[in-house]
């Protein structure tokens, strides 16, 4: 079959990449990224953003290009991808002079003149030229980055990849090194500018990136024979000495980088939380369960109404007792929900859940039940959780006094989360090993297999569901305490998609692959909300990404890397 013209194919490709750069453009996310700063006075995210389109459109040209021709192959592809680069920045040129012309915004809202001054470099219409001359630029250090060498290319990779994450999150690292006293104020603001990383900043983050990774490419070996050899004595004081650095960094973070940190942290705790539940009755039993949110808020109500001091509170208890009922009423109602579904399977089990949890949340915020969930106005004046002694219940809203350590802030309600996440995260671990756990796991294989070997369905079953509904609700509970009132809408669907996915993405079945999937899906959106206008947009594309490219997950299980990675292994053998 006669192969392609690679310039025709670096052309498509370019239109390709132009026609992703146009929808970024119409969609409003280079006005809303340029508010932040990559690199101060020199690149906005907006801008890099775009940017990145060309260099990607001239990798995957050049890479194409490579498949295509047989001779002068370093050369074809670096045409190729300066062709892809000019062809993407020629669509956003077209764009530009189109839009100065015609009024385009009847249509496209986010088509504005501030726009078209953005994608100019505030030059003009008149410099529109520039736009395919960077894109050619762009597009050949994408087709020149396919023929680096791995020792090159990744000490690069790095160091863009640090330099990106620290721009995104230099306000908050600008912050908790200004609260640390005029020494450290004197690096964050040598470092870290208003919107972004300084010039300096980016050249050392960028230059020590590279350095240690060049470092630990030449050294790392022996670095971890040194380790290797050592007595183990050594190597236990070596494992103390990290554990105690990792303790005292965990107690002091909440303290060092303020309330907003500390209440993404606990978000991200109550997470890992419904995903160590969530991946028992999924990742280990395999039952699909996308009403898993119920849980978490029959956890928070059983809570809300024991504990609040307002109109809807019917004990007036402790938080500390209110707790372990919490935790039995969520194990109760997971033995409900998983009694009439014990004999459905895949698509139908997740759709039957889909409906408890749809269920539990209308009941909650229904005029029916109001009189006892307080309905739409939601349980309000939950009691703080108290370390000491609790002055008895007086009247409606007056919060009992505590004689003691109140957490009310959400610095300290961090540490009962933290300690609530490592304590289920070792339960969890500790089930996984198990007899149970590999009773879950044949169930997940094979159900009919299983019961021929003997295991009982119906009691491991309803198991994974209380067990998990059990982890669910005391993420309910500590949620209850840190807002201090619950509302019905606070529980939607999406909460239960979010810990799906968080599992998925994690990886399936992978205690630390829960944890690494909350950080990456709970808490980096948490701490973006500068952008939190695109942040499902970002969130599907990081999902579909995913998928594509690591579909066992960030940190999978040994099961699931075997199970999806067996060709490879075999390939490796033969």
């Amino acid at each position: 079959m006669k192969k392609e013209n690679f310039i025709w194919s670096a052309i498509k490709t370019g239109l390709l990449g132009g026609a992703v750069a146009l929808f970024i453009c119409l969609i409003g996310m280079v006005e809303v990224f340029s508010k932040r700063d990559v690199v101060e006075g020199v690149i906005t995210l907006g801008q890099f953003v775009l940017l990145a389109t060309s260099i990607i459109a001239g990798l995957f040209a050049s890479k194409e290009t490579s498949s295509l021709v047989e001779r002068n192959k370093a050369f074809s592809s670096m045409v190729a991808g300066a062709i892809a680069g000019v062809v993407t920045g020629g669509v956003i040129a077209l764009f530009v002079i189109l839009g100065d012309k015609v009024n385009i915004r009847a249509v496209f809202l986010n088509a504005s003149p501030t726009l078209y001054q953005l994608l100019t470099f505030e030059l003009g219409v008149g410099y529109s030229w520039i736009l395919p001359a960077i894109g050619a630029l762009a597009g050949l250090l994408g087709a020149v980055y396919v023929f680096l060498p791995s020792n090159v290319s990744h000490p690069i990779n790095r160091g863009l990849l640090v330099i990106v994450f620290m721009a995104l999150f230099s306000g908050l690292f600008r912050v908790v090194l200004i609260n640390q006293g005029p020494e450290m104020e004197k690096a964050a603001k040598y470092l870290f500018g208003q919107t972004g990383l300084t010039k300096a900043g980016a050249l050392i983050f960028f230059l020590g990136v590279i350095l240690l990774t060049l470092l630990w490419t030449y050294q790392g070996g022996n670095v971890r024979q040194g380790i290797t050899r050592l007595p183990k004595g050594g190597r236990l004081s070596l494992q103390v000495i990290a554990f105690a650095l990792i303790g005292f960094i965990a107690l002091a973070l909440p303290q060092v980088s303020g309330p907003f940190i500390a209440q993404v942290i606990v978000i991200v705790a109550l997470f890992i939380l419904m995903g160590l539940g969530l991946n028992i009755t999924l990742g280990f039993a395999g039952l699909l369960d996308l009403g898993f949110v119920a849980f978490y808020a029959i956890g928070a109500y059983t809570v809300g109404l024991l504990t609040s001091y307002g109109p809807f509170g019917i004990q007036h208890i402790s938080f500390w007792v209110a707790i372990p009922i919490a935790v039995l009423v969520a194990m109760a109602a997971g033995f409900t929900l998983g009694l009439p579904v014990l004999g459905v399977r895949g698509d139908y089990l997740a759709i039957a859940t889909l409906g408890f949890g749809e269920i539990v949340r209308l009941l909650a915020g229904s005029d029916f039940l109001s009189p006892y969930f307080g309905g739409p106005q939601g349980i309000i004046g939950i009691q703080k959780p108290c370390l000491g002694f609790l002055e008895p219940f007086v009247k409606i809203d007056v919060p009992r006094v505590c004689n003691g350590i109140e957490l009310g802030k959400p610095q300290d309600i961090y540490y009962l989360a933290v300690v609530a996440a490592l304590l289920i995260a070792f339960v969890a671990w500790r089930l996984r090993e198990s007899r149970l756990g590999r009773a879950w796991m044949a169930i997940r294989e094979d159900e009919d297999v299983a019961e021929a070997l003997g295991i009982n369905l119906i009691q491991t079953k309803l198991l994974a569901y209380m067990l998990g509904a059990a982890m669910a609700g005391l993420g309910g509970a500590i949620f209850a305490a840190l807002i201090g009132s619950i509302f019905a809408t606070s529980m939607q669907l999406l909460v239960s998609i979010n810990v799906v996915a968080l599992i998925i993405v994690g990886g399936m079945g992978s205690i630390p692959g829960v944890i690494v999937g909350a950080i990456a899906l709970i808490g980096l959106p948490e701490l973006l909300r500068e952008i939190s206008e695109f942040r499902y947009l970002l969130y599907g594309v990081a999902l579909i990404v995913m998928m594509l490219a690591k579909p066992e997950g960030l940190w999978p299980s040994q099961a699931a890397r075997r199970e999806l990675h067996h060709e490879d292994a075999v390939q490796i053998e033969r």
